[in-house]
C-alpha cells in the first residue's frame, strides 16, 4: 500500500469522525444549549441536530418536563407566636432553556430556598387557627409569590402544596381541649334552644286550649241563655193562654194549670236536701179528689156553661176521705148563688 492510499484512508476516517462529532441526537423532553467559543448561540430541540465540531459544543442539558421538588421541613413562627413545623412540595417546568441555564446557578437549589423563604413569610403572617384551616389560601399565595420570583429564570411554577403542618404537642392538646369545650358549649346551646322551643310550644298549646275552652263556654252560655229565654217565652205564652182560658171560663185549663203546679211543688219538696222524711197525703185518690174539688170551685165561681142563666145550681156535697183530707178539697156547700 502506497503512502497516498494511507493518507486518503486517514482523511476519510477523519471526515467520518468529524461528522459523527457534529451529529447530536436530543431525546424527547430535553433541550440542549449550544455554545460557540463559550457563548450561547441556540437551543437544540428533541431529534437529530447538527453542530460544527470543534467550534460549537453542548452547554446545558435541560429537562423541560414538569418536575417535582421536595421542600424540607422547617420551623415557622406564626403571628400569634406559635411554633409549627411545615413541609411542602413544588412543581415546576422549564419554559425557556437559555434563561434556566444562564440566569441562575443551581436551579433546583434556588427553587427550594425560594420556596422555603416564602413559606416562612406567608405562614408567619397568619394566626395558628387561620393557618390550620386555610391551606388552600396558603398554597395560592405561595404559588403566586414564587412563580413571580422565578419568572426571570425561564420557569413556570405550576403548583405548591403544603404537605403537613405540625404544631407542638402541648398546642395539639390545648386545641383538643378547646374543641371539646366548643362542642360541649354547642350541645348545651342546642339543648337550651330545644327546651325553650318545647316550652313555647306547650304555652301555645295551652293558649289555644284556653281559647277554645273559653269559646266553648261562651257558646254554651249563649245557648243556655237562649234556651232559658225560649223557656221563659213558652211559660209566658202558657200563662197567657191559661189566663185567657180562665177568663173565658175554661174549667179544664184551670184544672191542668193547678195540677201541674201541685205536682211540681211535690217534686221540689221531695228533692229538698234538708227534708229527710215527708209525711203528707200522697194517694192518687186524694190528688184526683183535689182536682175534682178545684173543678167544683171553678164551676161555682164561673158557673156551668150548660146551666141557663138565672137557673138554680145543683148543690154538691163533698165528703172527705177518712184516711186523709186534701187541703184543696172543698167543704160542703149549699146552693150556689
Amino acid at each position: 500500500m502506497a503512502g497516498l492510499d494511507i493518507v486518503v484512508i486517514a482523511l476519510v476516517v477523519l471526515v467520518i469522525l468529524i461528522l459523527f462529532a457534529g451529529i447530536k441526537t436530543i431525546p424527547q423532553g430535553y433541550q440542549y444549549t449550544v455554545e460557540r467559543f463559550g457563548r450561547y448561540t441556540r437551543t437544540l430541540e428533541p431529534g437529530l441536530n447538527l453542530i460544527i465540531p470543534f467550534i460549537d459544543r453542548i452547554g446545558s442539558k435541560m429537562n423541560v418536563m414538569e418536575q417535582v421538588l421536595d421542600i424540607p421541613t422547617q420551623e415557622v413562627i406564626t403571628r400569634d407566636n406559635a411554633s409549627v413545623s411545615a413541609d411542602a412540595v413544588a412543581f415546576y417546568q422549564v419554559l425557556n432553556t437559555a434563561q434556566a441555564a444562564y440566569q441562575v446557578a443551581h436551579l433546583e437549589h434556588a427553587i427550594i430556598n425560594l420556596t422555603m423563604t416564602n413559606i416562612r413569610s406567608v405562614m408567619g403572617s397568619m394566626d395558628l387557627d387561620e393557618l390550620l384551616s386555610n391551606r388552600d389560601k396558603i398554597n395560592d399565595q405561595l404559588l403566586r409569590v414564587v412563580d413571580e420570583a422565578a419568572n426571570p429564570w425561564g420557569l413556570k411554577i405550576t403548583r405548591i402544596e403544603i404537605k403537613d403542618i405540625a404544631p407542638p404537642k402541648d398546642l395539639v392538646d390545648a386545641m383538643a381541649r378547646q374543641m371539646k369545650a366548643e362542642r360541649e358549649k354547642r350541645a348545651q346551646v342546642l339543648e337550651a334552644e330545644g327546651s325553650r322551643n318545647a316550652q313555647i310550644l306547650r304555652a301555645e298549646g295551652a293558649k289555644q286550649s284556653a281559647i277554645l275552652e273559653a269559646e266553648g263556654q261562651r257558646e254554651a252560655a249563649f245557648r243556655d241563655a237562649e234556651a232559658r229565654e225560649r223557656l221563659a217565652e213558652a211559660e209566658a205564652k202558657a200563662t197567657k193562654m191559661v189566663s185567657e182560658a180562665i177568663a173565658a171560663g175554661n174549667v179544664q185549663a184551670i184544672n191542668y194549670f193547678v195540677a201541674q203546679r201541685y205536682t211540681e211543688a211535690m217534686a221540689a219538696i221531695g228533692k229538698a236536701p234538708n227534708a229527710k222524711v215527708v209525711l203528707m197525703p200522697m194517694e192518687a185518690s186524694s190528688l184526683i179528689g183535689s182536682l175534682g174539688g178545684i173543678g167544683a170551685i171553678a164551676r161555682e165561681v164561673f158557673g156551668d156553661g150548660s146551666t141557663p142563666a138565672g137557673a138554680p145550681q145543683r148543690t154538691r156535697q163533698s165528703t172527705p176521705s177518712t184516711a186523709s183530707r186534701n187541703p184543696f178539697d172543698t167543704p160542703p156547700q149549699g146552693t150556689g148563688a
